[in-house]
């Protein structure tokens, strides 16, 4: 597990505070991680495998949005507060998980700040590299999801 790049430089007593966090899953080919409109409450780091992101519009059929490999961040949507998955993410190949639920990463976050920004951190770094995007404003998504209250509403926007 330390060996992802999302856990590498911590030290071993960080790391003990976030090993709890991750759930590990083994998942056969075909299944389905989660499906768009399920309430966003996990999202996986692949350690292992490939998974499809398919996002299906209200007015045409199913798109294919990107295949996520190794390393790769899915269902952010729930790491930045968002209520619902936007997209749902399928297994192409036997794949290895780490699972992480919201609300526990969240709860890190407002227990321990500089630890909690530091994975925000990690974790932007991958979803950056996945969407070439500015990692400021990953930052920022990031840090408003997990700066909610514990029993506050996300507001969908």
């Amino acid at each position: 597990m330390e060996g992802l790049a999302v856990l590498r430089g911590f030290s071993p007593d960080q790391l003990k505070l976030l090993r709890p966090l991750f759930t590990l899953f083994y998942h056969p080919v075909g299944t389905l991680l989660f499906q768009q409109g399920e309430p966003a409450d996990y999202f996986f780091i692949l350690i292992q495998g490939e998974v499809a992101i398919r996002f299906k519009p209200e007015d045409g059929p199913e798109l294919m949005v990107s295949h996520i490999r190794s390393e790769g961040v899915i269902g952010w949507s729930a790491a930045i507060g968002s209520p619902q998955y936007t997209s749902s993410a399928i297994c192409t190949t036997d794949c290895k998980t780490m699972r992480v639920r919201r609300l526990a990463l969240r709860h890190l976050y407002q227990l321990n700040p500089q630890l909690g920004s530091t994975f925000l951190q990690r974790l932007a770094e991958l979803i950056e590299a996945r969407l070439h995007s500015n990692h400021p404003q990953l930052i920022a998504l990031l840090e408003q999801g997990m700066s909610l209250k514990l029993d506050q509403p996300v507001a969908a926007g």
